[in-house]
This record gives structure tokens, C-alpha cells and sequence, in this order.
């Protein structure tokens, strides 16, 4: 297994900047990919109603400065 590495290390140490950087695109979105279809479609459900309340006016938004404000404050603690 060790040399196998070792083989794709140098191989990938060959390539282009460009495909270097294709190749670790690829391989974080595989590694960000969600568990299963499940858990995608339920984060998508998730995303349109919360959607569907602001534009309901249901909710009220909260302007993202104000948000990163409360973090960074959080954060400083």
C-alpha cells in the first residue's frame, strides 16, 4: 500500500498546476459529498422553506454583517 502511495504522490507531483488543481477539486467535492441522497434532498427541503418563510414573511432576515458581528464577538470571548 505504502508504494502505491508513493506512486500516485510522484505521479501527481508530475502534473500541471492547473491539473493539480482540477484533481483536488475533484477529490474535496467527493469528500464533501453528502452521506446519501437522503440527506440531500432533506437539506434542500430545509433550504426551500426556509426560503418560501422569508419571502412569506414569516420570518424576518438578519442582515449577514449583523450576523458575522455576533460571531466575531462570540468568537473574541
Amino acid at each position: 500500500m505504502a508504494h502505491a502511495v508513493e506512486r500516485i504522490e510522484e505521479e501527481i507531483r508530475s502534473l500541471t498546476a492547473a491539473q493539480k488543481v482540477a484533481l483536488i477539486r475533484s477529490l474535496i467535492a467527493e469528500l464533501d459529498a453528502p452521506a446519501d441522497a437522503d440527506a440531500e434532498r432533506a437539506w434542500l427541503e430545509e433550504s426551500q422553506r426556509r426560503h418560501r418563510e422569508l419571502v412569506e414573511g414569516a420570518v424576518k432576515g438578519v442582515p449577514g454583517e449583523r450576523v458575522f458581528e455576533k460571531l466575531r464577538s462570540r468568537l473574541r470571548r
